[in-house]
């Protein structure tokens, strides 16, 4: 089993506040290329709240599948705050969903640059009716720890989410 038991620990809280709150989920992933939904869906019973996953990991694929302008990730980059956010109100959306979370990094080895290191990883967890949550990190490791620490992450935004969000009605 590729999950720790932390990464696990998280996804079974969310699954449980979303079931508890009748809320749905869906996730849109670049650096991750669809490791928070697999996760989210190790824990039986998530096909009662896990709606689907975009793994958009092309900039074309963030435009044509969630709607983030071109022009946004031409002029901040697909590593970004504003496109994180675009993604995960993107996603939101178009799957109809609750709750969104939203990760987009430089997993490594290359990709990196002076002012967008290998390891930044930023994530966005929306969610309807409400505010998008936003953080940035910069993972250490190689590009299966940056992935796994952008998943633990991400699913923690998720958590939060998951957890202040109103039930519905």
């Amino acid at each position: 089993m590729y999950f720790s038991r932390s990464s696990l620990e998280l996804a079974q809280g969310i699954i449980k506040a979303a079931q508890d709150k009748g809320l749905t989920l869906t996730t849109a992933e670049s650096c991750t290329g669809g490791l928070i939904a697999a996760c989210l869906t190790e824990v039986a019973g998530a096909s009662t709240v896990f709606m689907r996953g975009f793994v958009t990991y092309a900039n074309v694929a963030k435009t044509d599948q969630l709607g983030v302008p071109a022009d946004m990730i031409a002029e901040h980059g697909a590593t970004s705050e504003e496109v994180a956010r675009a993604m995960a109100e993107g996603a939101l959306e178009r799957a109809r969903a609750d709750i969104a979370v939203s990760a987009t990094g430089i997993a490594g080895p290359g990709g990196g640059t002076p002012t967008k290191p290998v390891g930044l990883v930023h994530m966005a967890a929306a969610r309807r009716g409400g505010d998008t949550l936003h953080r940035a990190d910069q993972f250490a490791g190689d590009r299966q720890a940056v992935r796994g620490q952008a998943v633990d992450a991400a699913l923690a935004l998720l958590l939060r989410q998951a957890e202040t969000a109103p039930a519905r009605d």
